[in-house]
Formats: C-alpha cells, sequence, structure tokens
C-alpha cells in the first residue's frame, strides 16, 4: 500500500512539473508552444542598477522652511507624494566622466569628432579674472588626485546625454552578463548598442546566442528581449525637484510610525552644520564655505578639509545611505525654472519640463532608421496625435499656465481679452511677462539645480533652495548624479499590500 501510495506520488509530481500555468480570465496554458507559446517568464524585482540606492517614496512638504533670505518668493511649501524611485548615492566624479570621454572617443572619434568635442566639460568654468586657479584648469578633470571628485563644468544638456550614455553601457552589460550578447570593444559609430534600438528591431549586434527560447508560430526558436521580459533596465536621468528634495531630506530616517518627528531644515537633524555626536564633535556635516575669505578653515584644523570640492564619498551620508546632499557641489535637476512652479503643478510627482516624444515612423507608420550615431530618432508628438485627448493637447507643455498665451490673457471687467505682450522666446511661445534679457532670465532653458556648493554659504544647502541656470552653460560649482524610476512595489522585495 505504502509503495503504490509512493509511486502515484511521484507520478503526480511529474505531471505537476509538466504542467502549464494558465491564464485567469482565459484558461489557455501560458509558455505552452503548442498553444502559440505566449510568454510569462519569471520575474521578482527590478534589478538595482550600479550605484543606485532605492528612495522609498511618500508624502512631503516640499519648499521653504527657513526665512527667505534672498526674497526670492520662489519656494513657497506645498505638500506633495513623491513615488519611489532610484538615484545615486554619490556625485558623478571625474572617473565616471572620463570613461564616458574615453567611450565616446573609441566609437565615435573617427569618424564624428565633434560628438567626442561636444562632450568635454569646460575646465575653463575655474579660471576667475582675480584669482589664480589655473592648476584646477590643467589637472582638476584629468589628474587621478582628481579622479574621485565630482566633474564639475558640465551642462545640463551634457548630464542629461551622459544619462543616456549610462542607459545604454548599463543594458549592454546586463546582455553580455545573461549571455545574450559578446562582449563586443570594436564598436565604431552607428554599430553600438542602444537600448531602444534594440527594442526596435534595429541593433543585432555581436549575438552570443539568438537570444530567448521560443516556439511561437512562424518562429525560428528564439527571440528578442522585450519589455515584458523585465531584464533590462529603465533609463537613467537626472531626478526631477521634487525628487531630488524628497531625497535630501531623507525623512525615512526620522518618522515614527505616519509621523515625521522633526522637520527638517538640512538632511540631517537639528540646527546646526557640525556633528553633535561625542567622538565626532565640532565636525563639519558638510563642504561649504563658512564666511568671506573662509573656504577651509585654519591650518591644523581644517573644518570640512576642502578648499573646493572633496570625494564623492565625504562626510556623512543621509538617512537613504546619500553622499553629500548638502556642500560639496549643486546639482542640475530635470525641472525648467518658474518662480511659482509650486503653485502650479500636480500634487503627485509634480515636474514642469514635459515634451512629449515620438518614434519617427514613416507614412506606413514603419519604424524610421536609427541615425547614424546608432540612436532612435524622436519627434515631437503631433497636434493630430492629441486631437482627441484630454489630458494633455500639444507636444512642448514646459509654458503650461506659466509663459503660453493663454496664461497672459489680461481680462477687463466685461470679459474682454487682449495678450499682455507680444513678445516671444526661443521657442516661439509667448513669454511677455518674464520680458527674457529685459528684466529675467527666465525662458524654456532655464533649469533648476539644487543644493550648496563649496562656493556656497550654508543658506543654500537647505534642499528647499532653488536656483536656476541656462541649460547650455556650466560653472565650477554645479555637478549632478542620476536617478531610475522604479518600476513595481514601492518598497521593494514585493512590499505591497
Amino acid at each position: 500500500m505504502n509503495k503504490a501510495w509512493g509511486v502515484f506520488v511521484v507520478l503526480l509530481i511529474l505531471a505537476v512539473s509538466c504542467s502549464y500555468e494558465k491564464s485567469s480570465v482565459t484558461g489557455w496554458d501560458y509558455n505552452n508552444e503548442k498553444n502559440g507559446d505566449f510568454q510569462k517568464l519569471p520575474f521578482v524585482e527590478q534589478e538595482t542598477g550600479p550605484n543606485l540606492v532605492l528612495i522609498e517614496g511618500g508624502s512631503f512638504t516640499m519648499g521653504r522652511v527657513i526665512d527667505d533670505v534672498m526674497s526670492d518668493w520662489n519656494s513657497i511649501p506645498r505638500r506633495v507624494t513623491v513615488s519611489s524611485f532610484y538615484m545615486d548615492e554619490t556625485e558623478i566624479s571625474n572617473i565616471h566622466w572620463l570613461e564616458y570621454m574615453y567611450w565616446v572617443k573609441r566609437v565615435y572619434g573617427d569618424d564624428y569628432p565633434e560628438v567626442y568635442r561636444n562632450v568635454l566639460p569646460d575646465t575653463l568654468v575655474w579660471r576667475q579674472r582675480l584669482g589664480y586657479n589655473e592648476p584646477y584648469v590643467d589637472y582638476y578633470l584629468r589628474h587621478p588626485a582628481y579622479r574621485d571628485y565630482p566633474v564639475v563644468g558640465v551642462s545640463w544638456k551634457q548630464a542629461s546625454e551622459f544619462c543616456k550614455w549610462r542607459t545604454d553601457r548599463v543594458n549592454e552589460q546586463i546582455m553580455v552578463r545573461e549571455g545574450l550578447l559578446n562582449h563586443n570593444v570594436n564598436q565604431v559609430s552607428d554599430d553600438n548598442f542602444n537600448t531602444d534600438a534594440y527594442m526596435a528591431g534595429q541593433y543585432e549586434g555581436d549575438k552570443r546566442k539568438d537570444g530567448i527560447p521560443w516556439r511561437g508560430p512562424n518562429s525560428p526558436g528564439y527571440r528578442k528581449v522585450n519589455m515584458e521580459d523585465g531584464i533590462l533596465l529603465p533609463r537613467y536621468r537626472l531626478p526631477t525637484e521634487a525628487e531630488w528634495e524628497y531625497a535630501a531630506y531623507g525623512l525615512i530616517g526620522n518618522s515614527l510610525g505616519e509621523n515625521i518627528l522633526e522637520r527638517r531644515q538640512w538632511p540631517w537633524n537639528g540646527h546646526a552644520v557640525r556633528n553633535p555626536e561625542e567622538q565626532y564633535v565640532g565636525e563639519m556635516l558638510a563642504n561649504f564655505k563658512r564666511g568671506r575669505g573662509d573656504n577651509m578653515g585654519i591650518a591644523g584644523k581644517l573644518n570640512d578639509n576642502a578648499d573646493v570640492t572633496a570625494p564623492v564619498y565625504s562626510y556623512w551620508p543621509n538617512d537613504y545611505g546619500l553622499f553629500n546632499m548638502a556642500g560639496n557641489v549643486s546639482e542640475w535637476v530635470m525641472d525648467v525654472y518658474r518662480p511659482i512652479t509650486f503653485e502650479d503643478v500636480e500634487d503627485f510627482r509634480p515636474f514642469r519640463g514635459n515634451v512629449y516624444k515620438k518614434v519617427l515612423r514613416d507614412e506606413d507608420g514603419i519604424i524610421a532608421e536609427k541615425d547614424s550615431l546608432g540612436r532612435m530618432i524622436y519627434v515631437d508628438v503631433e497636434m493630430k496625435d492629441a486631437m482627441n485627448r484630454r489630458n494633455y493637447r500639444r507636444a512642448d507643455n514646459i509654458n503650461y499656465q506659466d509663459g503660453d498665451l493663454e496664461s497672459q490673457i489680461d481680462r477687463n471687467a466685461w470679459g474682454e481679452s487682449k495678450n499682455v505682450s507680444g513678445q516671444v522666446d526661443k521657442t516661439g511661445e509667448s513669454m511677455g511677462m518674464y520680458e527674457f534679457g529685459q528684466t529675467s532670465l527666465i525662458d524654456d532653458r532655464s533649469r533648476v539645480y539644487k543644493g550648496g556648493s563649496w562656493k556656497d554659504r550654508a543658506y543654500w544647502m537647505q534642499p528647499g533652495t532653488r536656483r536656476f541656470l541656462d541649460e547650455n552653460y556650466s560653472t565650477d560649482y554645479i555637478g549632478f548624479r542620476c536617478a531610475m524610476d522604479r518600476i513595481g512595489s514601492p518598497q521593494g522585495l514585493g512590499g505591497a499590500y
């Protein structure tokens, strides 16, 4: 009897092991080649990319928490919610940028030397007409003594391009790691791995194997990796202003239940900028300028041990494990600057700067060939594409409710209207209210940067402060770090109700 029961159990196990998971809505099998082989591959969690830290999202009060000593009135407090996302634990350093430069020169240097020239940081930002900074001009970027210091002299546009490049290099490494591609160091010009081009079937590369086994209709037995597999990572990008500010405060370490124990002024508790712990008492918690003529203290007791920038792993991280969210260098974020952004934007994932794109297709709807650099060609969404939409009407929404024609209509008591000004900005949109170049420097290329730097007083290290600069400009005190969307559970490891 026991022997017969044992045989039955073995047969049952074999039967179960050969069975297929069924669709809960149709009853058809998943992963069954006799059923067309619609695949449902195993997936646990989004992989954490190199140097990234998961920032668990939530609600917080974004904006000013102290007196507005600059009288800008551009950071009015507002309650918002930020979704979970990933952020670099450090600023992008010189060695990271040198790696980027090396790759670009190797791939594009011979055929497209201008591409390499466009990624070079502006080392001349260090020059001051009445100061001797030539050593930084010559050595700061390339000398190994500074390899772990944050890269500067990088514009917003250059930082954004770095994020795109990083996305492709990380996903290429994943494809090599998973045995789908060979490590090919001889990629030149348009023959280089691009995530979007691969997904669109525009890149083959040096394949180690044909792809993921697939026995679908008319299938050669393999297929490319696609979005549904969850193997490739989402795009690296700059963080939004709300994300950066939320991550800087690190309130996850300052809460009990659903209560914030103390409204932080800095990325740490308290009102001081020195460490209060007994073993470190008096040590500076960030790299900043204490006062006029005091960048680092006196010999024998350098207060922050940095005359200009400091290595990216300096000082104490905040409660998310992020280094230098106060001081060292200010950091670019994605947003376009407007003084009253906080009054206009959504309270869920707030952001100003949306320009909706689509892949270029021909008149038959076929995706166009990639460009000479191996990238897919994207164009603005056309009005006809949004004709029946209610949530947006045009591609460029940078000026929405603040700088567009509708927001500058002056209505009198009888309901008659007229445009405030006939002036237009570089994009052709009316910007009369800001009068770029006359009464302000605000236009659609003005990008927000956050946080204090080695060159700033402590006031600017408070995460709620905000400043702006043209997206094509760079300085010796602005750097950046990358972010990435979190896909799925906001808590990670399947932590959802």
